[in-house]
């Protein structure tokens, strides 16, 4: 594997506003944080800032887990000249997380603008490129040509309705297409107007877990359907989608029983929208034919890397901190994160495994403060991945939260 380490050390600092001022935390390690050896220290320096300059007496409360199931606690103090320093280490391929909560000088936890502790995420990793998937259902390639046979069996019928468009050099369309799974892809597709035969490159963006319209997106020389996850109705009031939140999608993908068999996970359904998506666009008389990008984070992410796997016309693929990345780490003691329980459907849908069926360019994201999607799951995503590859990790960054400014850390391989 061809490694490129953009950068040796970093300072990244995350922002959040509270009634004094804007608190900021400067990190910095003695080394890139994803090129540590297991059993290496780890040295964070970490300055605590408000508007800017160093804040004195404030502690900072520590907390370190990993993936070797190790947690370790203690307190910091602030200085004005000098940061505080965590050490860590970890003996095997893995993630150490960093966790810092700040307490003021009576020990009582500062708040944010929203009332809410004040905290701080990040960390780094050891060997990572020896992080390893499960081995993969046998019949993997047998279940999702299963699959492809019962999309195909559903002929691709679209209604369009064109809808008011923000943009007056594109137009918009409400569509829902046919599709096999029980439910439609259901979406806005936009292009310019007056747009030739095949004069445009074609983009699928997929959206995060939950319950809600996506949104038109206008791209100049392309167009884009941009869907929701469940085939439902967009642009609907709150109340609606609020509705099938708390109704038929509460808790969706999360329930053991649909999840033991693949054929009954709520992933099933979503997937096979995912493939439609894709050849609608395709099929579309100004697609040029030669560019066809998958997009999205989060459970986006999950669904663009499904589908750079599942359809082999897709030329790039963009994954923003990708959920379900190797669904089966918890069994090997790695950090759980915020993800469905094991069961053993979930080998069908797990991103590792459609990884190593990816054949265009990829770019994918990893927060190392995320523990929604834990950077251990993201990088064994992108180790499975033979096709050419980038992958930033960001410090600072949680899954919810984007470090402003942040220094990123870029693997590649060309």
């Amino acid at each position: 594997m061809i490694r490129k380490i953009l950068l040796a050390a970093f300072t990244a600092a995350c922002a959040i506003s509270t009634y004094a001022g804007t608190f900021t935390m400067n990190w910095e390690t003695d080394k890139s944080p994803v090129t540590y050896a297991p059993g290496d220290k780890m040295v964070f320096k970490v300055q605590l800032l408000e508007d800017g300059k160093p804040v004195a007496g404030k502690k900072l409360k520590w907390t370190r887990r990993g993936d070797d199931g190790k947690t370790a606690n203690g307190v910091a103090v602030c200085s004005e000249k000098e940061p505080a320093i965590i050490e860590s280490s970890i003996d095997s391929p893995g993630f150490v997380h960093v966790a810092i909560s700040v307490l003021d000088e009576n020990g009582k936890p500062v708040k944010d603008a929203k009332n809410q502790d004040l905290k701080f995420e990040g960390g780094a990793g050891a060997d990572i490129a020896k992080l390893a998937s499960a081995p993969e259902p046998k019949d993997f390639d047998e279940f999702w040509k299963k699959q492809k046979e019962k999309l195909a069996a559903v002929p691709v019928k679209a209604t369009l309705a064109e809808v008011p468009s923000e943009n007056p050099r594109f137009v918009v369309y409400d569509v829902k297409i046919d599709c096999a799974g029980g439910k439609p892809v259901s979406g806005y597709f936009t292009k310019p107007k007056d747009a030739k035969e095949k004069s445009l490159s074609g983009k699928v963006s997929f959206m995060g877990y939950g319950v809600s319209s996506p949104k038109p997106e206008y791209r100049d020389g392309g167009m884009t359907l941009s869907i929701n996850a469940h085939g439902i109705e967009n642009g609907k009031d709150a109340d609606y989608y609020a509705k099938l939140k708390d109704g038929e999608l509460k808790g969706y993908a999360f329930k053991n029983d649909e999840n033991a068999n693949p054929e009954t996970s709520y992933f099933n359904g979503m997937m096979l929208r995912v493939m439609r998506a894709l050849e609608f666009v395709r099929i579309q008389p100004e697609w040029n034919g030669k560019e066809l990008i998958s997009a999205g984070g989060s459970q986006g992410g999950l669904q663009a890397i499904s589908g750079a796997a599942l359809d082999p016309a897709v030329t790039m693929c963009y994954a923003y901190k990708p959920w379900c990345c190797d669904l089966s780490g918890i069994n090997s003691g790695r950090v759980r994160g915020w993800r469905p329980d094991w069961a053993d459907g979930l080998a069908y849908y797990d991103n590792v495994n459609h990884a190593k069926r990816i054949k265009c360019k990829i770019a994918i994201s990893s927060g190392l403060g995320d523990y929604v999607c834990p950077p251990s799951g993201v990088t064994i995503l992108y180790n499975n991945i033979s096709a050419p590859k980038q992958i930033d990790y960001i410090q600072g960054t949680t899954h919810g939260y984007d470090a402003p400014n942040p220094k990123k850390f870029t693997l590649k391989k060309d």
